[in-house]
């Protein structure tokens, strides 16, 4: 698959539309959208609950779907198992709502999350009592491993920012501080599965949450749990799919043998379409070849370069990344994306559900943001600069 093919599966894209919003949701390469047609018209089915030769397709190929997640990720199947829910933020608090606090003494995250997980942990502080403590993140992404006592703690925090892709660098010996204390540690994984998954490749923390339509794939969310994490699991969101059998006053959960586990998240009929999707799209993304990541990086590089060479512009980056926050002096920049998109120029401005961080530590103005994808072409970074040169000007 050359760099004509990749693009190819963005064909649908206009003449002169260029999509900058991948960290709100991606676009869809056609053979995902092939994929999710085919579930609705040639094997529509509940997935899990018959025995007619539609659903057994279904089933398949949502097993399929949750052997490459883990495949992706470089997880162990013989320790993870992988669940499907609506989204980061659903798969967040149900993780929260569902762990049992006495089993903690408190709950951790950081400075630069999104909302997702800094409400979750504050609303899980309020629920059971429990401290909270919001920790500082340095310039490269990383958490001082010495600046919190990890005993004990539940820790959510993100291993790539919505607003200028920063990665946990220390992601690994940071699951080792939490372990050793006694803690559990949850991913918010959403900005970093679809450009820079391999920050999680490997290490063993104790749950990943992300959103599917942040990378090629139709709207949908996974968690990713180690087995081990049952044991603080205290079940009370029960639905059909999630049982063996009920009796009047009692029922036998099929998530007790590890063949089933993953119905512990799952109540009631999945989105099977979407889960589909997924694994038709985490397929496409391990075929792109490294000339078309190449093209990527070029890409975003020279967009970012631009802006931080403006004397105008005021980014939030310090280095190059697909995505980028700033603002321009003098500047609405809730206007400016206004004046953009009547250049068919799509982009988010406002503070990207990060406004305890962009606003109230950092103290800036709403910000625009660009964040790229592999479906951004060269001539799309040449029209996004004449367009901004023209607008700062």
């Amino acid at each position: 698959m050359g760099y004509d093919r990749c693009m190819e599966e963005f064909d649908y894209l206009g003449e002169g539309e260029v999509y900058l919003d991948g960290a709100c949701q991606s676009l869809r390469p056609r053979c995902v959208i092939e994929a999710v047609k085919d579930y609705y018209t040639k094997h529509n089915s509940c997935g899990e609950r018959v025995k007619y030769k539609w659903g057994i397709v279904t089933d398949e190929k949502v097993e399929e779907t949750r052997e490459t997640v883990l495949k992706y990720l470089g997880f162990k199947a013989k320790k993870y198992t992988v669940s499907f829910t609506l989204n980061t933020t659903y798969g967040i608090n149900l993780l929260l709502s569902q762990i049992n606090p006495s089993k903690f003494q408190k709950i951790v995250t950081s400075e630069i999350e999104h909302n997702s997980p800094f409400l979750a942990t504050m609303a899980f502080s309020k629920r059971t009592g429990l401290p909270r403590e919001v920790l500082k993140r340095e310039d490269d992404g990383s958490i001082d491993e010495g600046s919190c006592d990890f005993s004990g703690a539940i820790v959510v925090v993100n291993c790539a920012s919505n607003f200028d892709g920063r990665k946990l660098v220390n992601l690994k010996s940071l699951t080792k501080t939490v372990h050793k204390a006694g803690g559990i540690i949850i991913i918010d994984a959403a900005q970093a599965m679809a450009h820079s998954a391999e920050v999680l490749s490997g290490i063993e923390v104790d749950a990943v949450c992300f959103s599917a339509h942040k990378l090629y794939a139709p709207s949908l969310g996974v968690i990713v749990w180690r087995d081990e994490l049952v044991d603080y699991l205290e079940p009370w969101w029960l639905g059909g799919g999630m049982v063996d059998d009920v009796q009047k006053d009692s029922f036998l959960l099929s998530a007790e043998g590890k063949e089933h586990r993953y119905t512990r998240f799952e109540s009631g009929l999945q989105a099977w379409g979407e889960i589909v999707g997924l694994g038709a799209a985490l397929k496409w993304l391990m075929r792109v070849p490294k000339s078309d990541w190449k093209s990527f990086e070029k890409n975003y590089k020279e967009l970012y370069e631009f802006l931080a060479e403006s004397p105008k512009v005021h980014m939030v980056n310090l280095e190059a990344n697909p995505t980028m926050s700033f603002y321009v002096e003098g500047m609405d920049s809730h206007l400016l994306g206004t004046a953009l998109s009547r250049e068919n120029i799509m982009a988010r401005t406002g503070y990207f559900c990060a406004h305890y961080y962009l606003d109230h530590v950092l103290g800036l103005p709403p910000l625009v943001r660009f964040s790229l994808g592999l479906h951004n072409r060269e001539s799309d970074i040449e029209k996004v600069k004449k367009v901004m040169e023209k607008i700062i000007r």
